[in-house]
């Protein structure tokens, strides 16, 4: 009896030294789920024969959720994060690519802008030390043109011999190139005094010409009237273009055909034709043609019944029938620059400019060989094969347009300011080119296109979506 309390006493302080160092442990399993171990030290055994505990078991159970967790985000389940990464990764992509192409617009458009202020400040500089050597020189003689006549110094007229009208010997005096005595030479580059000026001014004067004068020769360019709105395009696709007309038309088309290309866009292609300008005012083409290669932009022109341009990001140019609405002939330009190469200052790829005047077809470009200088080259009208080339002195980049009136070539010396000049002339009877200042408007600010228009002897352009034309005054024919 005494041996069995003994025992059970035994048992006790046991069971309570064991409860004394029980413990609770609380950890997730493999699978992520919540799970409960109760655990007592072994009366017996003082060590277990492999390595663990609970402190194992639940540093197990918490690696393997993160395992669960490293899984769905690396691509184990499609419906994670990693999924929705991939959904929107071609967004982002699509977002970075706009990103890129505009960030390199900008910077083409600033490398430009900074090309032009440099330009300008050249100028500056220029005008700057040309003002110190005009103060500097001294102001030469100045000789009457006209002997006073005290006889007619009351009356306020000074009449030379013979009856004639005050100006006459003015109106009739020839404006020869060379002739030293023409009184309607541009003064603006004749560096002498302001006062020698204002009396030349005053002594050049002529009225302006009437209907008995004949000024439809073949003379050197005089003036540029104010431009003539005919039409504003319809949408984005107008803001740059060309629109033309047949000096020479050919059947079916009349000679008030007037035909036009919107040249926004990547694949141009339609040519619109209206009846007369009236119509193109208003807005009702009365053919659309589909031009079987798509076109360059703004250098196209018509000429003898056919459609003449630049096949796009290539230096051939094409023919088109307007008749048969077919290509007629194609030709490589040689050796011309194209998409960008050798551009008009306001870019636009106006690499090759198609023009048409009293001489035939030219084409207005550049090459390597001329190092970016304008190259006018004449073409044969139907076989498109370079007849004669002229090379210039001036890079074709710092011109905004040209245009070809009487085998000269003039230059427009801004797109964008609302008023600048015509500022050299190339003449490819003497090969001979020189600066000149005839003013010219950018009514709005944007010209892409400006054409000598044989058909009405008006320069046609196209200012920032508006079809606008300019009349012209030629000064008298040089005699042979």
């Amino acid at each position: 009896m005494f041996f069995l309390l003994l025992l059970c006493v035994c048992g006790l302080l046991v069971r309570g030294d064991a409860q004394d160092r029980a413990a609770l442990w609380r950890g997730n399993d493999r699978s992520g789920r919540c799970q409960y171990t109760f655990t007592v030290p072994s009366p017996v055994e003082a060590s277990c024969p492999q390595t663990g505990g609970p402190e194992m078991e639940g540093l197990k159970a918490r690696l393997s959720m993160l395992e669960v967790l490293v899984s769905r985000l690396t691509g184990g389940d499609a419906g994670g994060p990693q999924g929705a990464g991939a959904r929107a990764q071609p967004e982002l992509q699509e977002a970075l690519t706009r990103a890129v192409g505009e960030r390199n617009l900008l910077q083409g458009e600033k490398e430009r802008l900074e090309r032009e202020l440099e330009g300008l400040q050249r100028r500056m500089e220029e005008m700057r030390r040309e003002t110190e050597k005009l103060k500097n020189k001294p102001c030469p003689p100045q000789t009457p043109v006209v002997p006073p006549n005290p006889s007619l110094q009351g009356s306020g007229l000074m009449r030379p011999a013979g009856g004639s009208s005050p100006m006459s010997h003015l109106m009739n005096r020839p404006n020869r190139q060379g002739d030293s005595s023409s009184s309607l030479r541009d003064s603006a580059w004749q560096y002498r005094s302001p006062d020698f000026q204002e009396l030349k001014a005053e002594v050049t004067e002529v009225p302006a010409p009437d209907g008995s004068e004949d000024n439809t020769g073949c003379g050197e360019l005089v003036s540029v009237g104010a431009p003539i709105t005919h039409r504003k395009a319809d949408n984005i696709e107008g803001k740059y273009g060309v629109w033309m007309q047949d000096p020479e038309s050919v059947s079916p088309y009349g000679p008030n055909m007037v035909w036009r290309i919107d040249t926004i866009g990547s694949d141009v292609r339609n040519l619109f034709g209206y009846e007369d300008m009236n119509q193109l005012s208003k807005g009702f083409p009365s053919k659309v043609l589909l031009l079987p290669e798509p076109v360059e932009s703004t250098g196209a022109t018509v000429y003898r019944g056919s459609l003449y341009f630049q096949r796009r990001r290539s230096r051939t140019l094409i023919r088109y029938d307007l008749a048969s609405e077919s290509i007629a002939a194609r030709r490589d330009l040689p050796h011309a620059g194209f998409h960008g190469q050798y551009p008009y200052s306001w870019g636009g790829y106006t690499d090759i400019d198609l023009a048409v005047d009293e001489q035939g077809l030219w084409a207005v470009y550049s090459t390597n060989k001329a190092k970016g200088a304008i190259v006018m080259s004449q073409l044969d009208p139907h076989s498109l094969e370079v007849k004669k080339s002229w090379e210039t002195n001036i890079r074709k980049n710092t011109v905004a347009n040209t245009f070809i009136i009487c085998g000269k070539l003039y230059a427009v010396a801004s797109y964008t300011a609302p008023d600048t000049i015509i500022n050299y002339t190339y003449d490819t009877e003497t090969s001979q080119g020189k600066a000149v200042a005839i003013p010219f408007r950018n009514k709005y600010r944007y010209n892409s296109m400006i054409d000598y228009n044989l058909a009405q002897r008006k320069l046609f352009a196209w200012d920032n979506f508006h079809m606008v034309s300019y009349d012209i005054r030629l000064g008298r024919q040089q005699a042979n």
